[in-house]
Formats: C-alpha cells, structure tokens, sequence
C-alpha cells in the first residue's frame, strides 16, 4: 500500500490536518493513525503495518489487525490509497 497522490499536510498540536482540494473535504488524524499514516510514505504490506504496531504497542494481534483495516478503509474510501 501507499499514497496515490501527494497530499499536502500540516500537523497541528501532534495531529496531521489536510484539505483535499479535489473534494474539498478536511481531515484530522490523530494517534496511531498518524504513525500508519507515517509508514504510508513508501509502499508497505498491511502484515507489515500491523506487525510494525504490535512490537511497538500492547495491544492483541486481533485488535490491532481490526483497527488498522477500519484506518486503512477510511483512506481508500477517501481514494488517498
């Protein structure tokens, strides 16, 4: 997985903010959403995502893989990826 587009960000108090000017819709990402987000800079496998966050969070492999998918949906939804 990885950006379709370039898409410009700004972070703000920890959180990234972004315009999509195709849409004209606004983002915020918060928490670990901004590490994922991070990781999608250059092109990785959803196992790689998760298993990226599971060393570095206490969180179960089952939990962790459900959250991910949810972030991951919201950005192909939003056609980011």
């Amino acid at each position: 997985m990885k950006f379709k587009r370039d898409i410009d960000v700004t972070v703000l108090n920890g959180e990234k903010a972004m315009i999509d000017f195709n849409t004209g819709n606004y983002y915020i990402i918060k928490g670990v959403g901004n590490v994922i987000w991070d990781m999608l800079k250059d092109e990785i496998s959803v196992e790689e995502i998760i298993n990226r966050l599971l060393k570095e969070y206490e969180v179960s492999p089952q939990e962790c893989e459900k959250s991910v998918m949810e972030f991951l949906e919201k950005l192909e939804k939003a056609d980011f990826i």
